[in-house]
């Protein structure tokens, strides 16, 4: 029997929706010693319990929030909570990391992770207080945008609870719906909010007393802090406090890769009208999440649009990939998406697929390149399912499988591209592809080293299997440890010595590595009982048929053959057969 570690609390609450009744279980720490923690635990738990097969919208598709042994610790940027289920946009699994408090009050509540199972029959909110779980009717928050219903139960309860809400996209069963935490965190990806929705839990509060205890406590809160100074708080990690992921904008703009007019061109002339510097004027404060050193958050008011960020992501989604020059649209955009609970990457490319569909002539929804009004009415009407919003509601891959377009509808498995284009870093379109929940941008971020380091060149396809597989094995035990991507100095050696301050187990840095193949396999494990292979690992026809336009990498086209290489690469460095399948024997060792 594997032996108790410290920094866990050694407990799983499992909450049964349908007959609003709960039970703890212990930690299975067999999982946890394999796949330490958040994102890595979570899917592990997801493949022990849930069959193959199953309605990611019915009442066998649980619902996991899980943390990690450095979450309620004094380790910087450990505050990060895993959200996970299957998705309904994919069909695959899908693990989504939100920021703000809720991982610290559940982790001092006294649990590792809380399952959610079955469905209510009624519109409820759950509150988690330490021991005591109770179920409430939620008729008055039905309908309510999500920051809405965030502030009557704050208002209620108090700030020491966290809520996690869904708005009214999640309520609708919304592929592309979100759920939000401390008004402005959100698990975005995958259709997580509709997960919540079909159990017909509009919110989560959580609020913990416990604590945590750990051996040592001094000795290791004395290292840690210096690992914060010394590493954390180091040059290369400034730029999260000055400006945020916004920094991205130049750095994606000039390599090249900034993607314009729903993925066609990969730059924009006008992006200093809504740059850094730009934001700047219009930034009331800074945030940062429970336990951050580094604050990347920006609030912001432009006119009468305020919100936390736009984050880089849901800048080039709103702005650029639209054809709309405008910081304050792009904060109205952030504001917009947020309470109604969608996804800000997902909602942008969908919109923009559409107004090239109405540029072509396939289809008009309605909305067009440039118009900001049209943009937010359609958005709202996406979340609401009405009109030619209703179309649009669950993505780019089910419009388009109707509508037409489908090689400009630019997503994998059901996942809408991040915002970087391919064409510009190869190695992304491989790393979209084989993403275990979709395109994704948080398991291989080739585009670190093929634009913005340039330590690999960029328009080639040699050699990118071992690029993925080092950056995704690296992301997979980072975010296991529940450590925000943003520490982007952090290395196996750290993650390393700070496991064995707070656990009480000794881990080196070939266990990060071993961790973090385990986790990429898990990953693929349960697609692959989905009934995911090579087949499905794809990309949009865009990257091969149409030269990008402007910019560094001006008239880049991959190929069909170069990309299914490096397919072929990545599989064979992870010891996948040429299906891109786990071999039984690996399957038996996880």
């Amino acid at each position: 029997m594997t032996e108790r570690m410290s920094a866990y609390q050694d407990k799983v609450l499992r909450i049964d929706c349908t007959n609003r009744t709960t039970r703890t279980e212990p930690l299975n720490m067999e999982f946890a010693e394999k796949y330490v923690g958040s994102k890595g635990l979570a899917i592990r738990y997801m493949y022990e319990d849930m069959k193959p097969g199953i309605d990611p919208l019915g009442p066998e598709n649980n619902l996991y929030l899980t943390t990690g042994p450095m979450t309620g610790t004094p380790i910087p940027c450990s505050g990060k909570l895993s959200v996970a289920a299957k998705s309904p946009a994919t069909g695959t699994m899908n693990d989504c990391s939100i920021g703000g408090h809720a991982g610290i009050r559940l982790k001092f509540a006294g649990y590792d992770i809380v399952v959610f199972e079955g469905q209510m029959d009624k519109p409820s909110y759950i509150v988690i207080e330490d021991d005591e779980i109770t179920f409430h009717d939620a008729d008055h928050l039905w309908g309510k945008t999500s920051h809405e219903a965030e502030k009557i139960l704050i208002d209620e309860y108090g700030t020491e609870y966290s809520v996690l809400s869904i708005g009214p996209a999640g309520e609708n069963l919304n592929f592309i719906s979100c759920i939000n935490s401390d008004y402005y965190r959100q698990a975005g990806r995958g259709g997580i909010g509709a997960v919540m929705g079909s159990k017909k839990l509009k919110a989560i509060l959580i609020k913990g007393t416990k604590g945590l205890k750990l051996p040592n406590i001094k000795e290791a809160t004395d290292r840690i802090l210096e690992i914060f100074h010394e590493n954390c708080l180091s040059e290369d990690n400034e730029y999260v406090f000055d400006e945020g992921t916004y920094a991205f904008l130049e750095a994606c703009n000039d390599g090249g890769i900034l993607p314009a007019h729903n993925f066609s061109a990969a730059t924009d002339v006008n992006w200093d009208k809504y740059n850094g510097a730009v934001m700047k004027k219009y930034r009331l404060g800074k945030r940062g999440c429970g336990s951050c050193g580094l604050g990347c958050g920006n609030f912001m008011r432009v006119g009468d649009a305020i919100c936390e960020g736009p984050e880089y992501e849901t800048t080039a989604a709103s702005g650029p990939q639209c054809d709309i020059v405008s910081i304050e649209h792009n904060v109205r955009y952030n504001q917009v998406v947020d309470d109604l609970g969608m996804d800000s990457i997902s909602t942008g490319v969908t919109v923009a697929w559409a107004m090239e569909m109405a540029e072509k002539g396939i289809h008009d929804f309605g909305v067009h390149f440039g118009n900001e009004e049209e943009m937010i009415q359609i958005i709202k009407d996406m979340a609401y399912r009405r009109g030619e919003g209703a179309e649009l509601a669950d993505g780019v891959k089910v419009a388009s499988e109707k509508w037409g377009g489908t090689d400009f509808a630019m997503h994998s498995k059901g996942l809408e591209f991040p915002q970087y284009e391919p064409r510009g870093s190869f190695g992304m379109a491989a790393s979209y592809a084989v993403s275990d929940r979709g395109a994704c941008h948080m398991r291989s971020y080739t585009a670190n080293e093929e634009v913005f380091e340039a330590s690999c060149p960029p328009y080639t396809h040699e050699g990118k299997g071992q690029v993925l597989y080092d950056l995704g094995e690296f992301n997979a035990i980072k975010f296991s440890c529940c450590l925000c991507d943003l520490w982007g100095s952090v290395d196996y050696a750290i993650m390393a010595e700070l496991l064995t301050l707070i656990t009480g187990k000794e881990w080196t840095e070939e266990d990060m590595s071993t961790v973090g193949r385990r986790v990429l396999n898990i990953g693929r494990a349960f697609n692959q009982r989905e009934g995911f292979t090579r087949e499905h690992d794809v990309v949009p026809q865009r990257l091969f048929k149409d030269p990008l336009k402007g910019g560094p990498a001006d008239g880049q086209v991959m190929t069909e053959e170069g990309f299914q290489d490096m397919l072929s690469q990545y599989y064979e460095i992870m010891g996948w057969d040429e299906n891109g399948c786990l071999p039984q024997t690996m399957l038996d060792e996880l």
